[in-house]
């Protein structure tokens, strides 16, 4: 079992940056891939960006050359940078794990507001 906290969401302006954290309670090296993922009002949740282990790195078309995935393994950590924000990123974003392809642990969600 793992437990997985996401932080760094708030409101900005489109345009501007966020950094958004996400904390594993246990090593993540076993974790073959680890993701972000977001959710807006009455949509589904969707695949942001993932990394593997090794560092291979898979993003959205709709976020992609606008956000950066990675991970620190000995940190126990991974981040998502996101840059030139526009208001159709608003949503909830979750940290997610897994050892196959399919996340098996999920984060609580951070908010994250862009406002036009």
């Amino acid at each position: 079992q793992v437990q997985l906290k996401e932080s760094g969401g708030g409101l900005v302006q489109a345009g501007g940056s966020l950094r958004l954290s996400c904390v594993a309670s246990r090593s993540i090296l076993n974790f073959n891939n680890m993701g972000w993922y977001r959710q807006a009002p009455g949509k589904e949740r969707e695949l942001v960006a993932g990394i593997t282990r090794g560092g291979r790195t898979t993003y959205a078309d709709s976020v992609e050359g606008r956000f950066t995935i990675s991970r620190v393994n000995f940190a126990n950590k991974l981040y998502l940078e996101m840059n030139s924000l526009e208001p159709e990123d608003t949503a909830v974003y979750f940290c997610s794990a897994g050892m196959g392809t399919a996340p098996t642990y999920w984060g609580q969600g951070t908010q994250v507001i862009v406002s036009s």
